[in-house]
């Protein structure tokens, strides 16, 4: 699924990024975060994606928040609050100016994000994987 691939791909550069730098690069600070955004984006459209592949009709529209709802619903992600956060976090990171609040966003993208993107990425292969089961 192409959704899927491309999350996997723009996560893999999100794990590739050296938060040593990150510390001092203001560019590089911007770069994580831009990429943290991409994966967001493409996280929660890819969990679309495979709740309308398992027919749950209400993941046909939907906000970022009400999928993320949904899918914490039907067992898809696990940790809603982290989620939430994220959701948050992306919302914010646009007018984010205070080199705290960067600080901060930088650490919350290594130390929680990526683990929960890292997790959500395998969740939707193996959910992938029972769709294309019981199509055989």
């Amino acid at each position: 699924m192409k959704k899927l691939d491309n999350y996997t791909n723009c996560l893999n550069v999100l794990k590739e990024a050296d938060f040593v730098l990150a510390d001092n690069n203001d560019i590089y600070r911007t770069g994580v975060i831009g990429q943290f955004n991409l994966v967001f984006e493409l996280a929660w459209k890819a969990v679309q994606i495979v709740l309308r592949a398992h027919g749950v009709e209400e993941a046909a529209t939907g906000s970022p928040r009400e999928i993320l709802q949904l899918a914490y619903k039907c067992g898809f992600i696990h940790d809603s609050a982290v989620w939430l956060t994220m959701l948050r976090k992306r919302n914010e990171s646009i007018h984010i100016y205070d080199e705290d609040r960067i600080d901060e966003m930088i650490l919350l993208i290594r130390d929680s994000f990526i683990p929960t993107f890292v997790d959500l990425e395998k969740t939707l292969r193996e959910k992938m994987e029972e769709v294309e089961e019981n199509w055989d």
